[in-house]
């Protein structure tokens, strides 16, 4: 069969949309992306405002997998990544309305006052703690205080899946939403070990774990990466369409959907999903009701993204590092803040300090209704004092994502596995997106490549 022939609507054009399509149209398919908004990258959003570069939405990446040099080469974006300032290997977390270093050596960990020599010592005890018979009904906080004890939760394992997942770890399913934490303990038996001896399997697999993965992006911000491939597919990405249903049509699929007030169909022979859950379920065939509820049944917390920009010599602190994190047990209105400008270069103005501080999330988003009118000037006094910063800030911009980040939560097997059964039984549907295998943008390309693979494996099969 002529690659060519084949016709393959993809409902997206985040990253998972453009990357699986990149692949695809590479490899000869006919390929159509339909895009709501009026540029790519989904969540991928960057504005240049006032000498200031702004990523509303990931500012950066982590090279886990080569896939994601090989799609930067392939695009031309090779001159334009960058990678991070060596300083962004130091991460602070708050504790007692003190910034302390994450230590990343036995030497620092010994020496740190972020835990008590209680917790240091409940640590090394790690080795010889069993397995959990939990299984996959495993919340990430129950694994980690049964392994690794409740302060180490309270104050390293908290502020880090806030800031991952602006998520709750109490919520969150250790096997879904970390699901290589809990492989070492159901490989190797434990965390420590599975470290050393799961290194050996990643060089095998020319992986780098999140650890010691470079962190990257590019010097024009995060949504380069989406426009460059879109600027290699062209006119196979359709804008300012907004699809009202996908609907089977003979051995064929019927996409409706409108653009310019007009509506509009298109027939495909494969569907590819990466729209998030939200959309999906008022996408699909309201027959699908299982499907529906499913996609439902995820929860995007709302997040705000708040961008700040200071004098230099206002700043009453060393920004020497990444940022920090805030455990929810400081009782703080946001969740962390990334140091921008020290981490990439071009990300400020000579002699100004730029900070990206995100507040609410799974942890507080009753915040946006009991406070939103004062929020933010209690979240930038909260960060003045946290930062020792004696003015007020010279630019503010903000960022509402009401549905931010989805959660994988307690029972997110029963969607993992009804989506792989949907699609067994209605073949050349696929559903992607960060709802599957994974939120960060390199889980977000290396599934891409996956889903391209399981496209042209159902082809090759009809």
């Amino acid at each position: 069969m002529d690659k060519g022939t084949i016709k393959i609507t993809i409902l997206g054009a985040g990253i998972s949309g453009l990357a699986t399509a990149f692949w695809l149209h590479n490899d000869g398919f006919d390929v159509t992306v339909l895009e709501s908004k009026n540029e790519p990258g989904g969540s991928m959003v960057t504005r240049h405002e006032d000498g200031f570069l702004i990523d509303y939405g990931p500012n950066s990446g982590l090279e886990t997998t080569p896939l994601i040099g090989k799609i930067v080469a392939a695009v031309g974006l090779e001159d334009e990544m960058i990678y991070a300032d060596e300083k962004a290997d130091k991460r602070y977390i708050l504790r007692n309305n003190r910034l302390h270093a994450l230590p990343t050596s036995p030497t620092a960990f010994l020496k740190t006052k972020l835990f008590t020599p209680k917790a240091k010592l409940r640590l090394l005890a790690e080795p010889f703690v069993g397995k959990s018979k939990e299984g996959y009904y495993q919340s990430v906080s129950e694994f980690v205080k049964r392994r690794l004890g409740r302060e180490f939760l309270d104050y390293a394992i908290n502020p880090f899946v806030a800031g991952v997942f602006a998520g709750n770890p109490d919520n969150l399913s250790v096997k879904s939403a970390f699901p290589k934490l809990y492989r070492l303990e159901e490989l190797y038996g434990g965390l420590f070990k599975g470290l050393v001896l799961g290194a050996r399997e990643r060089k095998r697999q020319a992986e780098q774990s999140k650890q010691s993965a470079r962190l990257f992006s590019f010097k024009k911000g995060m949504q380069s990466l989406p426009e460059a491939i879109a600027g290699k597919l062209g006119d196979k990405i359709k804008y300012n369409c907004n699809v009202e249903k996908v609907a089977k049509s003979a051995t064929k699929f019927k996409v409706l959907y409108k653009h310019a007030d007009k509506s509009k169909e298109i027939v495909a022979d494969i569907i590819l999903s990466t729209v998030p859950a939200y959309q999906a379920a008022a996408i699909f065939d309201d027959k699908e009701t299982q499907l529906i509820n499913h996609f439902n049944k995820i929860y995007y917390p709302p997040v705000k993204v708040l961008y700040l920009g200071f004098r230099q010599e206002t700043v009453g602190r060393p920004l020497d590092g990444f940022g920090f994190l805030i455990p929810e047990k400081e009782n703080k209105r946001f969740l962390g803040t990334i140091w921008s400008s020290t981490i990439f270069p071009y990300r400020a103005k000579n002699n100004l300090a730029a900070f990206t501080l995100f507040i609410g999330g799974a942890r507080s988003p009753e915040l946006f209704d009991n406070e939103n009118d004062k929020l933010v000037d209690r979240v930038i006094k909260e960060f003045k004092e946290i930062m020792n910063i004696n003015s007020d800030p010279v630019f503010i911009k903000e960022k509402m994502w009401p549905k931010a980040i989805p959660q994988y939560s307690l029972g997110y097997i029963e969607h993992e596995r009804y989506f792989e059964k949907f699609e067994a039984d209605n073949p050349g549907i696929f559903l992607s997106g960060n709802y599957r295998g994974g939120i960060s943008v390199g889980d977000c390309i290396q599934n891409s490549e996956l889903t391209y693979k399981r496209i042209c494996e159902y082809i090759n099969q009809k």
